[in-house]
């Protein structure tokens, strides 16, 4: 049992010559060396603890707030239904999905010409969950990064066993309420409490989705953690091209700060070399060494060093916010060719998008030919069957009127020319086209007319026969 090694915490109980400090979280031979990172305080980390904690609520509240009736976010799946934020969608609407997504992603990239990994480090899911939730359970259970690392080196015994235990289990529990308020974005309020009331038999396919959101969470949040950053996200590994000398970074004023030495030793640097900055880091790296890959400009290492600066009496800001030039000493340019083709583009995405989206049509009509035969005959008669589907695309009830352009030698059997749709709900009407067999051949189309308020909408259908054919 003395040689048993408990998988509670990886960390190196202290730096050797063998695995330096800062290198990061993947060593060289490819294996991880899981960082537990220090406790810090300090004017960017209450400012990032207040801004997660406001994102996590808003995430958690979305489902409740209710907006025309319904909830700010809901993508009701199953019915089709999709509303965000007073916007009602159905199926219909999904080519919308082009410019949230493309919007997103553009303003990911706006941002980061900017202000750099500003994203990373204060709006990420992956940092956010981790930093204001399973990163306090870890040090709850396990205590402070020094006395979690004796743990650590020790033998392992009951109380380590214990601690990986109760650690692990929260995180389950976590994981498990997390994918439980997810799961409320996809299934109403009411059905989500029934659903946790009953018998999982009920409803298998929204328990299947919970029991996997739950281990996808547990894995990302609890396990996998920073190596989802320096691995998976391709947002990490396009840095190199989205960031230029002029965009915000957290760094390292080498001009101030080299070289190290002690706060007694003659003709050294502001940087007393006390590696304070890199046990705080999330990901183990070495803000010293430049800018990394691995960085997530989540400013632990701001905090980290202005204390100890403050401490010995030195300015803040050997670590800060500022520009690869402003880290030289250059002067910074705020408005550079990169910034104005990004503002440019957001300029023309934006009047896109609104154009776009005000020709939406309240409702979707199609006029399709009913199953079977394409016509029928009946004592000289050609008959056409139509069948006109209609797709009320509002958040009310809304009343249709049909009508058609009537022709000599046509006859129009229209049963229902008016009807009411339930919000973004959906009618099949049938309606018939009957001409003489021996009418010349008809050179223009059925033509209906489908009208809800002042928005009419016109759509049409070739009327075949055997002396004619299709026009």
């Amino acid at each position: 049992m003395a040689n048993l090694r408990l998988p509670v915490l990886q960390d190196p109980p202290a730096p050797s010559s063998s695995r330096a400090p800062g290198s990061g979280s993947l060593g060289k031979d490819g294996r991880r060396r899981r960082p537990y990172p220090a406790d810090v305080s300090g004017r960017f980390t209450r400012a990032r603890r207040i801004v997660h904690a406001g994102l996590i609520v808003l995430w958690a509240a979305l489902p409740w707030i209710p907006i025309g009736g319904h909830p700010a976010v809901f993508l009701d799946v199953d019915q089709h239904r999709f509303f965000l934020f007073g916007a009602t969608l159905n199926a219909q609407d999904l080519w919308l999905l082009f410019f949230l997504v493309s919007g997103f992603g553009f303003g990911l990239l706006y941002l980061t010409a900017l202000l750099g990994r500003v994203w990373c480090g204060w709006a990420c899911p992956q940092t956010v969950f981790i930093e204001a939730i399973f990163r306090p359970i870890e040090r709850l259970v396990n205590g402070p990064r020094n006395v979690a690392l004796r743990r650590a080196g020790g033998p392992a015994d009951l109380d380590r066993a214990a601690r990986l235990a109760a650690t692990h289990a929260l995180y389950l529990v976590a994981s498990f309420l997390v994918a439980h308020v997810f799961l409320a974005y996809f299934v109403s309020l009411p059905a989500l409490w029934r659903m946790m009331t009953t018998h999982p038999g009920a409803h298998p396919e929204a328990f299947g989705w919970m029991l996997a959101t739950t281990a996808l969470t547990y894995g990302a949040f609890a396990v996998f953690r920073e190596q989802f950053c320096v691995v998976m996200c391709p947002y990490g590994r396009l840095q190199s091209v989205l960031l230029d000398d002029d965009a915000l970074v957290i760094g390292y004023d080498e001009r101030r700060g080299e070289p190290r030495g002690k706060t007694t030793a003659e003709d050294r640097g502001a940087c007393v070399d006390c590696n304070r900055c890199v046990v705080v880091c999330p990901t183990g790296i070495d803000i010293r060494e430049g800018l990394q890959l691995d960085c997530i400009a989540c400013t632990a290492c701001v905090d980290a060093c202005d204390e100890v600066m403050d401490r010995l009496g030195r300015p803040r800001g050997l670590v800060r916010y500022d520009s690869l030039h402003g880290l030289r000493g250059e002067p910074r340019h705020v408005l550079r060719p990169r910034i104005v083709v990004y503002t440019a583009l957001l300029v023309v995405g934006i009047v896109v998008a609104a154009l776009a989206i005000g020709r939406r049509e309240p409702f979707e009509a199609n006029l399709l030919r009913l199953p079977g035969p394409p016509y029928t005959i009946e004592e000289g008669r050609v008959r056409n069957g139509f069948e006109l589907h209609v797709v009320n695309k509002t958040s009310a009830p809304a009343t249709f009127t049909l009508s058609a352009e009537r022709e000599p030698g046509v006859e129009l059997i229209i049963p229902i020319t008016e009807v009411e749709i339930e919000p973004l709900g959906s009618r099949r009407l049938p309606f018939f086209v009957v001409l003489d067999r021996a009418a010349p051949r008809r050179e223009r189309p059925l033509v209906v007319h489908v009208a809800s308020g002042a928005v009419v909408r016109d759509v049409r259908a070739p009327i075949l026969s055997p002396g004619g054919g299709r026009p």
